[in-house]
């Protein structure tokens, strides 16, 4: 069994009902975030990279709860800096954790903090972890490309997260021939509407999905959806 809760954005948790993890949890300064990042108890926060809307508040629920930042090797290592606890990993690299199996996809996208000066934190990723007995597919922001047909063969995926809302990642129609190749049993979109640039209709995805003979849902911020 897996639980999996949208907190807004592409921040999402999930749960076996005795381990939980987080991905890219963008709480603080997030309008559709439907919890605060001192509420959040983790046993790990998986990182896809740098950008701010995906780091977020990683490394203060990381301090907060003693668990490790799971991320690619170098943005694991500015998250140390800052005084988190890490596991390093990258791109191909699989791990067994007590919550279960890690291994770090490609994702076509960048990776940086940036402030006052850019930091470069390495390659951006996707995420595939089992848990549950379930294997979830957790793109991050990525472009569509011909390496999802091998994430696909693979792995059975029980479930994918895949970013619509284009301009900086895949859109709609890009996502669904993601889908296409990764061949998941379900689908949520994530990566939509928290700015207008990315203003997507979620339920219109829905029904391309459909044509598509896809299953998909859509997890309102705060939702959430058990695979059994």
């Amino acid at each position: 069994m897996l639980t999996i809760t949208s907190y807004g954005h592409s921040c999402h948790q999930i749960s076996d009902g005795q381990h939980t993890v987080i991905f890219d949890p963008f709480l603080d300064g997030n309008p559709d975030a439907t919890v605060k990042w001192e509420d959040v108890s983790v046993d790990a926060v998986l990182i896809s990279h740098g950008h701010a809307d995906h780091l977020g508040d990683g490394v203060r629920i990381a301090r907060k709860c003693h668990k490790p930042i799971i991320a690619p090797y170098e943005l694991a290592m500015y998250c140390q800096l800052q005084g988190a606890d890490i596991h390093p990993m990258h791109i191909g690299g699989s791990y067994q954790f007590d919550f279960g199996l890690v291994r770090l996809t490609p994702a076509v996208h960048g990776s940086a903090v940036v402030g006052e000066r850019i930091v470069y934190t390495g390659l951006a990723c996707g995420f595939i972890v089992e848990m549950g007995r379930k294997t979830l597919f957790f793109a991050g922001d990525t472009g569509l490309f011909g390496d999802m047909e091998l994430i696909g063969r693979r792995n059975h995926i029980d479930v994918a997260l895949l970013p619509i809302g284009g301009n900086f990642t895949m859109d709609m129609d890009d996502a669904i021939e993601a889908a296409k190749m990764l061949r998941p049993g379900l689908i949520i979109p994530m990566h939509y509407n928290v700015w207008p640039v990315i203003r997507q209709d979620p339920g219109e995805f829905r029904r391309k999905c459909g044509l598509s003979r896809l299953r998909c849902i859509v997890l309102r911020p705060g939702e959430s959806t058990t695979l059994k």
